[in-house]
């Protein structure tokens, strides 16, 4: 294991490696001061995504692990790409977990997502509606800063940008799937680390501070209408290669691409999910899985924890049955059904 890696995919929680990271590169420093904000812990997606207890077996590779740690060292988003099921949003959650980073701020793309959903949102007819309901007739600006904190909301990253001591771990999932030009909206705020919410920076002559609700759903200050790094988060945007980005996008991001489990990495993955003696008990299936990964079609990960899981409680009586079931689950994608 090298020395320099600050994540190193053991799984085991080890919340002062990070503090271990040396200071950014001078031209990522970011020096907003720090926002009291607790963050909270991991939640039941990262245990679900990760395993028993949330505590899997290694399951990168050396390449993946340098890569990993030159985006953390280098304060650069982390470009995931690869085959679907081969691990991508579970890294970001991975990360999280092994260096105590808390909860996984995930913001899921489609083909509709634009830049702001994921930096904050303003319920300005909530706000209106509360007012009229209160008898208010006052215009909007005249209300009180108290009151216009109560209808914004940061999105996840606007919630990651947030200047907090420690690094906030953000997936930004199938970013492939976005409108074409979202790529290069992110580009600026995530080279400059900050962002500016217009209905706050209108006040803030009259009310420099106001507090607004966080994608954790906690709330916190926001100082002048702008949200400004600290701790550059560690950013996983993940790809399923169904398009390609812009040259100025990639040279801001940390590439890699994510290769399937096979081997002792799949076994380590299996043994994650389920322990050591229901690897044991179906052996037999992650040798036939990893024989059929030869031919080169798309074989998930998922397909194979599924056939285990349903080995251990289905066609038990009828003789051929659990084979027969495995082999119906593992089919290739890019092949159709036989």
């Amino acid at each position: 294991m090298s020395q320099w890696y600050i994540y190193r995919g053991t799984g085991r929680p080890d919340r002062a490696r990070i503090e271990q990271l040396p200071a950014p590169p001078p031209w990522r420093s970011f020096d907003a001061p720090a926002v009291p904000y607790e963050v909270p812990d991991v939640d039941s997606s990262t245990r679900r995504r990760l395993g028993r207890d949330a505590a899997p077996l290694p399951i990168q590779d050396p390449g993946a692990l340098e890569l990993v740690n030159a985006a953390l060292y280098l304060r650069r988003p982390l470009l995931v790409t690869g085959d679907p099921g081969v691990g991508k949003s579970t890294l970001a959650h991975a990360v999280a977990h092994e260096l105590g980073l808390g909860r996984v701020l995930e913001w899921p793309v489609v083909s509709r997502t634009e830049l702001r959903e994921g930096l904050y949102s303003y319920d300005a007819i909530g706000r209106l509606q509360d007012s009229q309901l209160a008898g208010d007739r006052t215009t909007t600006d005249r209300t009180s800063p108290e009151d216009i904190g109560r209808y914004v909301k940061l999105g996840p990253l606007g919630t990651a940008l947030l200047a907090a001591d420690r690094p906030r771990v953000l997936l930004v999932d199938e970013l492939d799937k976005s409108d074409i030009d979202l790529p290069n909206d992110l580009l600026n705020v995530l080279e400059e680390g900050r962002f500016a919410l217009p209905e706050l920076e209108r006040i803030a002559d009259r009310a420099p501070v106001v507090e607004v609700l966080t994608d954790d759903g906690r709330r916190v200050a926001v100082t002048d209408g702008q949200v400004r790094c600290r701790a550059f988060p560690f950013v996983v945007l993940t790809s399923n290669r169904e398009r390609e980005f812009p040259a100025p996008f990639l040279r801001r991001c940390i590439a890699l691409d994510l290769r399937a489990p096979r081997d002792e990495r799949l076994a380590a993955l299996v043994q994650a999910h389920f322990g050591q003696e229901v690897y044991d008990d179906h052996r037999d299936l992650v040798e036939r899985f990893t024989q059929a990964g030869t031919d080169g079609a798309l074989r998930p990960t998922d397909q194979l924890l599924n056939a285990i899981y349903l080995a251990q409680y289905t066609a038990r009586d009828a003789e051929g049955g659990r084979e027969e079931l495995s082999e119906l689950l593992m089919q290739p994608l890019d092949r159709g059904p036989r």
